[in-house]
């Protein structure tokens, strides 16, 4: 009889956790989020993560407070994303940096594999600009000039291993140049040393110079990808000039490894929503951010195949992980 009723209560209590989980799926979420932001406020990366919780709170039906975790190229955020509780709580902006700052060995205490994708938002390539006043006016001037006085020419980039370090050391390996790196807490503040004359380039994002070079400020003198930028049809791409570099960033929404199925469909869910938003896609727009939405599984897809890449291009480079 006994053993009956120890039965029972098992089944009961059983039906509870049962009961109790659903409940808090359905519940999710039910308090403020955190949305952390590895980079910089102002950057391409900070204005992204600004757009989206302002758009995906009227989807999730809480606020989506935006915190700014800098340093390390983005590992100091990155490494706060992934060593967070594991319960759709605590997210964050990943970005490319995910893929390449394993491979550096010396800052980064994750893997890729330390993460959840939820989707990917934006993707964005390097581009090669000075301030209006630099006596070199175009991209052939620039290549030029590099090639006649090796480390006279300071590029400003957004931490060591980060894409923008990257985009700039892929330019020496192809355009068989000598710059000096110049390291930074994200673009913004890379962009304003920019303008402040303390260095003569930067390999950010169009997106993150574009009111700059609209107001005249800084000049765009190539873009990094496979075609030319809608918004400045006017400027070459890299390739155009027989250096054949492609670098492109990509930003989207992340969480710790581990999440539960349930709230990882929920965050899908209110990502994909928020992406197809008109408010969220004219923001964008505004902020000249190229939207390339991703759903969880086609983001990790993306996400394995440029963190292969990185493994190899970072080598071959000889910044590597020893």
């Amino acid at each position: 009889m006994k053993s009956v009723t120890f039965s029972m209560l098992g089944a009961v209590c059983a039906g509870v956790l049962v009961l109790g989980g659903s409940a808090f799926a359905a519940d999710y979420p039910s308090k403020q989020l955190e949305l952390v932001v590895p980079y910089a406020a102002g950057g391409g990366t900070d204005l992204l993560a600004r757009a989206y919780a302002d758009t995906a709170k009227n989807y999730a039906g809480q606020a989506i407070g935006v915190v700014n975790k800098t340093g390390g190229a983005g590992a100091i955020g990155l490494s706060d994303i992934a060593r967070g509780k594991a319960d759709g709580y605590k997210i964050g902006m990943g970005t490319v940096e995910m893929s390449m700052l394993p491979h550096m060995g010396q800052n980064a205490a994750f893997t890729i594999k330390d993460f959840t994708p939820i989707a990917r938002l934006n993707a964005e390539p390097s581009a090669i600009s000075v301030n209006k006043d630099s006596p070199l006016k175009t991209v052939e001037e620039f290549l030029e000039f590099a090639k006649a006085n090796p480390g006279k020419i300071r590029i400003g980039n957004s931490g060591p291993g980060a894409i923008w370090h990257i985009a700039a050391a892929a330019l020496e390996d192809k355009a068989g140049i000598t710059v000096t790196h110049v390291p930074f807490d994200g673009a913004a503040p890379a962009i304003t040393a920019l303008l402040g004359g303390h260095i003569e380039a930067v390999t950010v994002s169009v997106q993150e110079v574009a009111s700059h070079v609209d107001g005249g400020n800084i000049r765009l003198l190539a873009v990094l990808d496979n075609q030319r930028h809608p918004k400045y049809p006017d400027i070459p791409t890299l390739k155009e000039k027989g250096v054949d570099v492609a670098v492109s960033t990509w930003r989207g929404i992340v969480g710790p490894a581990n999440l539960p199925a349930d709230v990882v469909a929920k965050l899908s869910d209110i990502s994909a929503k928020t992406a197809a938003d008109p408010a969220f896609q004219e923001t964008l727009k505004k902020m000249n951010l190229t939207a390339a939405y991703l759903d969880a599984a086609g983001f990790k897809d993306a996400i394995e195949k440029d963190n292969a890449f990185f493994e190899e291009f970072m080598a071959k480079l000889g910044i590597g992980k020893k």
